[in-house]
């Protein structure tokens, strides 16, 4: 019997993805990437306004097993089912060449969970605030687009892609 979410269970996620995360670096090098899985968790709950417990801990954790050596199996012992299968369809399958990689990740958020695809938002969403280059901007607002037009027709998504595309017309780039 997997564990369910327990009032604890964000401070847990939160150490988890610390101590998987490890001394790993974003892009520009300096900042830990711990801060980039902080700050989706954040926007979840205070851009959007999902206080749901599931959804905070499954976003302190969505990158864990795509970028890390934790697993399927790891989540779904210390987190349970739900939030073991929101991170796992929130992770592409690296064994694949990026184009196919791309596709496939894209067509698996189309059927996910409201609760996968707010975070993802998120994601996308600090993907594009963190860009440190015009060309890692334009990059980062193209798949975010992507992942808007994924989301697009779930009502209870409705807030989060109006913020995200309210941050394309803000946008410089283009």
């Amino acid at each position: 019997m997997s564990p369910s979410i327990e009032e604890n269970a964000w401070q847990r996620a939160a150490s988890f993805a610390a101590r998987f995360h490890g001394s790993q670096m974003r892009k520009d090098g300096k900042t830990p990437y711990i801060a980039h899985p902080y700050r989706v968790a954040m926007m979840v709950r205070h851009f959007f306004g999902i206080d749901d417990e599931t959804v905070l801990v499954a976003a302190l954790l969505h990158d864990v097993i795509e970028d890390t050596t934790a697993d399927f199996d790891d989540l779904l012992a210390e987190f349970g089912d739900e939030v073991a299968g929101i991170v796992a369809v929130l992770s592409k399958d690296k064994r694949k060449v990026e184009p196919e990689r791309e596709t496939e990740y894209l067509q698996q958020l189309a059927k996910a969970s409201w609760k996968a695809k707010i975070i993802k938002l998120a994601d996308a969403y600090d993907n594009v605030c963190d860009s440190r280059t015009d060309e890692m901007a334009a990059k980062a607002v193209g798949k975010a687009r992507l992942v808007v037009d994924a989301c697009r027709r779930q009502r209870e998504l409705a807030g989060a892609v109006e913020h995200l595309e309210e941050l394309f017309r803000f946008s410089d780039v283009d």
